[in-house]
Protein backbone atom coordinates (compact mmCIF):
# COMPACT_ATOMS: atom_id res chain seq x y z
CA UNK A 1 0.00 0.00 0.00
CA UNK A 2 1.05 3.61 -0.52
CA UNK A 3 1.25 6.20 2.21
CA UNK A 4 -0.40 9.31 2.23
CA UNK A 5 1.07 12.40 2.93
CA UNK A 6 -0.99 15.02 4.22
CA UNK A 7 1.32 17.89 3.43
CA UNK A 8 1.40 16.29 -0.13
CA UNK A 9 0.43 18.61 -3.14
CA UNK A 10 -0.87 15.82 -5.29
CA UNK A 11 -2.71 13.35 -3.77
CA UNK A 12 -1.70 9.64 -4.75
CA UNK A 13 -3.61 6.53 -5.57
CA UNK A 14 -4.22 4.23 -3.02
CA UNK A 15 -6.61 1.28 -2.22
CA UNK A 16 -7.52 1.88 1.36
CA UNK A 17 -5.78 4.07 4.47
CA UNK A 18 -5.85 3.30 7.85
CA UNK A 19 -7.63 4.93 10.86
CA UNK A 20 -4.59 7.02 11.75
CA UNK A 21 -3.69 7.99 8.01
CA UNK A 22 -7.55 9.48 7.72
CA UNK A 23 -7.45 11.25 10.60
CA UNK A 24 -4.14 13.08 9.74
CA UNK A 25 -5.04 13.54 6.51
CA UNK A 26 -8.21 15.25 7.56
CA UNK A 27 -6.35 17.01 10.69
CA UNK A 28 -8.60 15.85 13.14
CA UNK A 29 -8.50 13.30 16.09
CA UNK A 30 -8.86 9.66 15.20
CA UNK A 31 -12.16 9.84 17.66
CA UNK A 32 -13.76 11.92 15.41
CA UNK A 33 -13.36 9.44 12.54
CA UNK A 34 -15.32 7.51 15.08
CA UNK A 35 -17.82 9.58 15.16
CA UNK A 36 -18.28 9.34 11.25
CA UNK A 37 -18.19 6.18 11.15
CA UNK A 38 -21.06 5.65 14.35
CA UNK A 39 -23.57 7.88 12.26
CA UNK A 40 -23.07 6.22 8.93
CA UNK A 41 -21.23 8.90 6.99
CA UNK A 42 -18.01 6.54 6.82
CA UNK A 43 -18.07 2.94 6.30
CA UNK A 44 -14.44 0.73 6.91
CA UNK A 45 -13.43 -1.18 4.18
CA UNK A 46 -15.22 -4.81 3.90
CA UNK A 47 -13.54 -7.39 5.88
CA UNK A 48 -12.04 -4.65 8.23
CA UNK A 49 -11.64 -5.94 11.89
CA UNK A 50 -14.88 -5.36 14.16
CA UNK A 51 -12.13 -2.41 16.45
CA UNK A 52 -12.21 0.62 15.05
CA UNK A 53 -7.96 1.17 15.77
CA UNK A 54 -7.24 -1.53 12.74
CA UNK A 55 -9.83 -0.22 10.37
CA UNK A 56 -8.94 0.38 7.13
CA UNK A 57 -11.35 2.87 4.82
CA UNK A 58 -11.03 3.28 0.74
CA UNK A 59 -9.45 6.26 -0.63
CA UNK A 60 -12.35 8.01 -1.40
CA UNK A 61 -13.24 8.30 2.38
CA UNK A 62 -11.16 11.05 2.40
CA UNK A 63 -13.46 12.66 0.22
CA UNK A 64 -16.16 12.38 2.00
CA UNK A 65 -14.43 12.97 5.51
CA UNK A 66 -13.80 16.03 4.55
CA UNK A 67 -16.61 17.47 3.16
CA UNK A 68 -18.56 15.75 6.52
CA UNK A 69 -15.95 17.62 9.01
CA UNK A 70 -16.66 20.93 6.52
CA UNK A 71 -20.91 20.51 6.76
CA UNK A 72 -20.21 20.55 10.47
CA UNK A 73 -17.60 23.01 11.19
CA UNK A 74 -18.44 25.59 8.83
CA UNK A 75 -22.31 25.58 8.76
CA UNK A 76 -22.97 24.09 12.19
CA UNK A 77 -24.76 20.79 10.91
CA UNK A 78 -24.96 17.72 13.81
CA UNK A 79 -23.97 14.64 12.04
CA UNK A 80 -26.99 13.74 11.65
CA UNK A 81 -27.91 16.40 8.94
CA UNK A 82 -24.11 15.71 7.87
CA UNK A 83 -25.21 12.04 7.10
CA UNK A 84 -28.21 13.50 4.92
CA UNK A 85 -26.99 15.97 3.44
CA UNK A 86 -24.21 13.42 1.72
CA UNK A 87 -26.41 10.76 1.23
CA UNK A 88 -28.55 13.71 -0.53
CA UNK A 89 -25.74 14.67 -2.93
CA UNK A 90 -25.09 10.91 -3.66
CA UNK A 91 -27.70 10.26 -4.81
CA UNK A 92 -27.79 13.11 -6.77
CA UNK A 93 -24.99 12.57 -8.29
CA UNK A 94 -26.20 9.04 -9.28
CA UNK A 95 -29.15 10.28 -11.04
CA UNK A 96 -27.05 12.77 -12.82
CA UNK A 97 -25.38 10.00 -13.88
CA UNK A 98 -27.78 7.62 -14.98
CA UNK A 99 -29.45 10.81 -16.52
CA UNK A 100 -26.55 11.37 -18.75
CA UNK A 101 -26.13 7.89 -19.76
CA UNK A 102 -29.78 7.70 -21.16
CA UNK A 103 -29.63 10.86 -22.82
CA UNK A 104 -26.29 9.96 -24.66
CA UNK A 105 -28.59 6.35 -25.35
CA UNK A 106 -31.21 8.89 -26.94
CA UNK A 107 -28.80 10.41 -29.55
CA UNK A 108 -27.85 7.54 -31.00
Amino acid sequence: MKKICPSAIEAEVVETVTLTQLSRSCAVPADRILDLVEHGILEPAEGAPRSGADWRFHAVSLTRATAALRLSRDLGVNLRGVALILDLLDDRDRLARRLHRYEAGMRR
